[in-house]
This record gives C-alpha cells, structure tokens and sequence, in this order.
C-alpha cells in the first residue's frame, strides 16, 4: 500500500561500511497533502543509529530531512547482509500543534485516525567502491599482453639460432651477451615503436 501523507525518499536506505568509522545517511520526507503531518521515526537497532530528528511536522507541501548516523562497526557481517530496518509513521494533525506535541500516543490506532507505516530497509555498500576499467583500457591491455608475447618469442627463436662459441665459459659469455641485447631490445620496443612519448 503506498503513502498517502508522506513521500519517502530513498525507499531503501544506502549505508557506505567501512570498518571502525561511522557514516552518515539522510532520508527526506514530503509532505503530498495540504495538511500538516507529524511523523516518528523507529529503528529495530535504536543502540547503533542516531536518528535527527526522531519526530516532527512536515508542513503542507513542504519537506523534512531526516540524518542517520551509523556507529563505526568494528566487524564486517558475512555478506554484507543488513537486518536493521526503519519504520517511519505518519498521521494528520491540527494547527497548533508543534513538535514538542508529539507523543507515541499520537500514532497509536483509533477510531477516525489514519496512521500510515513505511518501512525502510538499510543496504550496506563499500565507502569506497574500486573503480571500474573502461572498455577500451581493458582491449588495449588484452593487446599489450599478446605483443609483448609475440615480441618475447621472437626474441627466443632468434637466440636458438645463435651459433655459440666452444667451451662452457665461451657459451655462458655468449649467452649472457644475447641476454643483454634482448633486454635492450625490449626496451627500445616498448619505448619508441609500443608506447612512444
């Protein structure tokens, strides 16, 4: 059943975690009557969040801005799961009555009285998400890799064909010379013909 006194907006709400710091999230609330509406705010884990305010009047057509600190958590839930939820009552009230009128009896059921519910649902999601790579990043690294192992191998085959001279410390010489030139070249590709400045 949707609210016929009061539009709430987010309808879930986003918390960013982060481990030992709190964070902050807001929930507005509009008034869609030409009457004044009073609500009241209740949470099912009233130790871990600081709501401001807890109650008040929305005036006709007007809004309200509700803040909801999270205490720094000092463990992360397995999935990320969340139970914590809101409930958020509302009903019309008569001119003269201030926010210091409010009292749970208000939004208790009685005869002629309308009390609208909306619950709210809180989502954990990471403080600071990694940044996604963009599509043409992603190809030209896929190519990188494929060059640098065609280049790699073309290098190999051309050190097989070497002729290395006689002896074990001729050959390890001759090895290391090839080695050194191959490493030269490497650089030389992806400086100037790969990558050029």
């Amino acid at each position: 059943m949707s609210n016929t006194l009061l539009r709430i907006y987010p309808s879930e709400l986003k918390m960013p975690f982060e481990l030992r710091k709190s964070n902050t999230g807001c929930i507005e609330l509009v008034n869609k009557t030409d009457q004044r509406v009073a609500f009241k705010v209740k949470t099912t884990n009233p130790k871990k969040y600081a709501v401001r305010p807890t109650s008040g009047i929305v005036p006709p057509g007007g809004s309200c801005g509700i803040t909801i600190t999270m205490q720094a958590p000092k463990e992360i839930p397995q999935d990320y799961q969340c139970k914590d939820k809101f409930l958020i009552q509302s009903v019309i009230v008569q001119e003269g009555i201030t926010h210091k009128d409010i009292v749970p009896e208000m939004f208790g059921r009685a005869p002629g009285r309308v009390v609208e519910e909306f619950k709210l649902r809180v989502i954990y999601i990471p403080a600071n998400p990694p940044s996604p790579v963009p599509e043409g990043d992603e190809e030209e690294i896929a190519d990188m890799e494929v060059d640098h192992e065609v280049f790699r191998q073309s290098m190999i085959d051309a050190a097989s064909r070497q002729e290395y001279a006689s002896g074990p410390q001729a050959s390890h010489d001759k090895v290391t010379v090839c080695s050194t030139k191959n490493s030269i070249a490497m650089f030389l590709y992806l400086s100037v013909i790969k990558y050029p400045r």
